[in-house]
């Protein structure tokens, strides 16, 4: 992670659209604000007329919460940090948010018997991918850490509000899913200060709120991150409002080693990078946190698998945007007339059959 985060690129990209209708108390040109945090370039648009005070609160937020959940501070001082240092010692007591967001995590790893795991801590910090002293370990480190994955042993306290990791070495990340987290939590405060259509951007994490001002439909085109080339060039677009579009792909960070590139998204079983058919993976859905922790746990099983998982496992209304390693593009069945690809892009519709 990147500060905090495995941080993702900038997945999707929101197209301008044709004016349009005209949208009683929404402007044109939003009030823009722009920050780095996050390990990532963010930014923030409100539409409503006269809301520009709504942006700092939604800033505050984010900068709240990353104090709460970055590991790799320099002064140790947030509440994952706090956790793994006292791993093998004692219970730590967190916050209502991060106590939430842990059990959604323990949800999600259990749920998907470890293709998401936020306790790969231990494998994450020997790679360090994304970090300027990133390696290859030796094989017997990570042996030695595989021994530290095992997220049916944290231990909540719902009572006391405390999480407690049993074993010295076990390091919880949560680069997989807290800045979906922090994305809805964008979302919740713009509502309470009254805004009703936005574009959140937190790099890799998009939600689009309420209506488009600048289109007659009303909804977003939201482009979708081509896995092979700059950010901002994208592969095709989808229509859709009040959803959040969460894109991670093996280009984001990696590292090579002679001939052999490494990614970014790890298999809690090997302690290596999973090696399957997908360069990129775009969720469709109505949280961000679900966004997230999908795009990871979708990569733990390939597209044909992962393809079955979104459509006959996640909630309706979760769709999914595949690209292969060798240029084909598979949806789910709720996005097959509704993606489109664009022309001259290089990449072909795959067909299902042949996976």
């Amino acid at each position: 992670m990147r500060k905090i985060y495995m941080s993702l690129m900038l997945g999707v990209l929101l197209l301008a659209g044709c004016a349009g209708g005209e949208n009683s108390g929404l402007r044109e040109e939003p009030y823009s604000q722009e920050s780095f945090s996050l390990g990532t370039y963010i930014r923030i648009r409100v539409y409503d007329e006269d809301q520009e005070t709504a942006l700092q609160p939604a800033f505050d937020r984010i900068e709240e919460l990353e104090d709460k959940l970055t590991i790799n501070d320099e002064a140790g001082a947030s509440k994952i940090d706090q956790i793994n240092q006292q791993a093998g010692i004692e219970p730590v007591a967190v916050t209502e948010d991060v106590y939430t967001l842990l059990k959604e995590a323990a949800n999600y790893s259990e749920e998907s018997d470890g293709g998401f795991n936020y306790v790969i801590g231990s494998i994450t910090q020997l790679w360090r991918i994304g970090y300027d002293d990133a390696r290859k370990p030796e094989q017997s480190e990570i042996d030695v850490a595989l021994k530290h994955v095992d997220y049916t042993k944290v231990q909540f306290s719902d009572e006391d509000q405390t999480v407690f990791l049993p074993e010295a070495g076990m390091m919880i990340d949560l680069g997989a899913i807290a800045k979906g987290y922090i994305t809805d939590e964008v979302v919740a405060t713009l509502k309470e200060q009254g805004v009703t259509s936005a574009i959140i951007d937190l790099g890799g994490n998009i939600y689009v709120m309420g209506e488009n001002p600048n289109r007659d439909n009303q909804r977003w085109s939201v482009g979708i991150q081509d896995p092979n080339q700059a950010r901002g060039v994208t592969i095709g677009t989808i229509e859709t409002t009040n959803q959040t579009i969460v894109t991670s792909g093996i280009y984001e960070r990696n590292l090579t080693v002679g001939d052999e590139t490494f990614h970014h998204i790890f298999d809690s079983t090997t302690g290596y990078p999973y090696k399957n058919d997908i360069a990129g993976v775009s969720i469709i859905t109505d949280q961000s946190i679900d966004g997230d922790a999908l795009s990871t746990l979708v990569y733990s099983k390939g597209i044909k698998a992962g393809l079955e998982y979104i459509e006959n496992m996640a909630d309706n209304g979760t769709e999914a945007v595949f690209v292969s390693k060798d240029g084909k593009v598979y949806v789910s069945e709720g996005l097959v007339d509704e993606f489109k690809l664009n022309e001259g892009s290089g990449y072909t519709l795959g067909d299902r059959e042949d996976l």
